[in-house]
């Protein structure tokens, strides 16, 4: 988000430097898995669509946990299939 706002590239070195700046020890392999996560992910829309998809997913989830059985053999049918919304509702719980 940071790198977001000031309009500057997101890489591992920015990142790193970010994390190391705000003394936090840096794990290599997760600064490369969020790189490549957000690869092809429209930065400015993720964060729009997880300021709206947040509440409503809060809302679901007491009706999503009494379903939780017959919807475990269709999540695992569609765990393959993650598509850029999902990936930035993810983003969004490592940047609150």
């Amino acid at each position: 988000m940071v790198l977001y706002s000031a309009g500057k590239e997101i890489t591992e070195d920015a990142i790193t430097a970010i994390l190391t700046a705000a003394g936090v020890e840096v794990d290599a392999a997760k600064v490369k898995a969020l790189v490549a996560s957000l690869e092809g992910v429209d930065i400015k829309e993720a964060i729009a669509n997880a300021s709206v998809a947040a509440p409503a997913a809060a809302a679901a989830a007491p009706a999503a946990a009494a379903a939780a059985a017959p919807a475990e053999e269709k999540a695992e049918a569609e765990e393959e299939k993650v598509s850029e919304d999902e990936a930035a509702a993810g983003l969004s719980a490592l940047f609150g």
